[in-house]
């Protein structure tokens, strides 16, 4: 209903009507990844501290009263994932696993939501470091007991030497059967579910040094395949500077699902809540139902900069 958009943050952000932004913890550092815990406190990996926080809002005011170091001590550590589905005697309901993806391995942690303290570390498997692109994500699969994580190049475009880089891996709890899922995906950082197909979506980092509109940034739909990265982006286009030879082609490659302008950066993604796949009234504008939402870190490589935004994909 009210079409004023508040922004109360006094950073110059700029809002659609209707719409308000205020600022629910500050003084982080460099926070990246999000994820709640069964008490709805909202944990962040801060990897450039090495560490994991729990902020706390008591009041349910919108602001975080208090902010716990859930543990620290760690490898960069980027991505999170609350498992808190065995309520067995051993593993009671204030008692959750905390995966936590560093840079060098998924790891796995009980998670206590009365202290906010992750303990007993549990390494799942080790992953390739080094060379670029150091962030690891871990998401769950949506009806299904395996993992996914996204590991990035070690290179703007090269031929990887490592089977583990430039991919989506997927793994059981355990990390015992680790297995690439999705290849060719040069640096897929964030990935996200869709609630009305339990598709997995990923949001890709096309190259650089191919100027200021090449290739597209992408958006895909994550499938079992190769991505194309690094002789192919964006719908099967070949990349003629990697490979002026065209020794590789473009068919057989999955093309993306949405191409976004070059240099955006991509990383997280969301879909807005349809009230069929959740409960009552979300607050979300009629329109805005079942849409996806991708925030763009904004471009470091353009000669006139892009990005720096929150967009809406509206989707059929």
């Amino acid at each position: 209903g009210d079409t004023i958009s508040k922004n109360v943050t006094g950073l110059p952000l700029t809002l659609p009507p209707g719409f308000s932004i205020s600022i629910f913890a500050k003084g982080l550092g460099k926070p990246r990844v999000m994820t709640k815990d069964e008490a709805g406190n909202i944990l962040v990996s801060i990897p450039s501290q090495g560490k994991v926080v729990a902020l706390s809002d008591f009041n349910d005011d919108g602001v975080a009263e208090a902010t716990t170091t859930v543990i620290d001590g760690l490898n960069r550590p980027h991505g999170l994932l609350m498992d808190c589905r065995d309520t067995s005697v051993a593993m009671p309901v204030s008692r959750c696993h905390l995966f936590i993806a560093e840079t060098s391995a998924v790891v796995r942690y009980d998670y206590n939501t009365d202290t906010r303290k992750a303990t007993r570390r549990h390494v799942l498997f080790t992953l390739p470091t080094g060379g670029n692109h150091f962030t690891r994500t871990i998401i769950a699969l949506p009806n299904d007991e395996r993992l996914a994580v996204s590991v990035g190049s070690s290179c703007n475009v090269c031929n990887e030497k490592d089977w583990r880089r430039a991919v989506i891996l997927i793994t059981n709890q355990e990390g015992t059967a680790v297995e690439p899922f999705a290849s060719g995906l040069r640096n897929a950082v964030f990935m996200a579910v869709q609630p009305e197909t339990g598709k997995l979506w990923a949001t890709e980092m096309g190259r650089d040094l191919l100027g200021d509109d090449l290739p597209p940034d992408e958006i895909n739909i994550v499938e079992r395949g190769d991505y194309g990265w690094p002789y192919c982006y964006g719908k099967q286009v070949h990349d003629d500077a990697f490979d002026p030879k065209k020794t590789r082609s473009c068919d057989k490659t999955i093309p993306s699902t949405i191409d976004l302008p070059a240099h955006s950066a991509p990383l997280g993604l969301a879909f807005v809540p349809n009230p069929s796949t959740s409960s009552g009234d979300n607050g979300w504008p009629k329109e805005y139902e079942g849409d996806l939402l991708v925030a763009f870190h904004g471009s470091w490589n353009r000669s006139e900069p892009t990005g720096y935004k929150v967009v809406r994909y509206p989707l059929n």
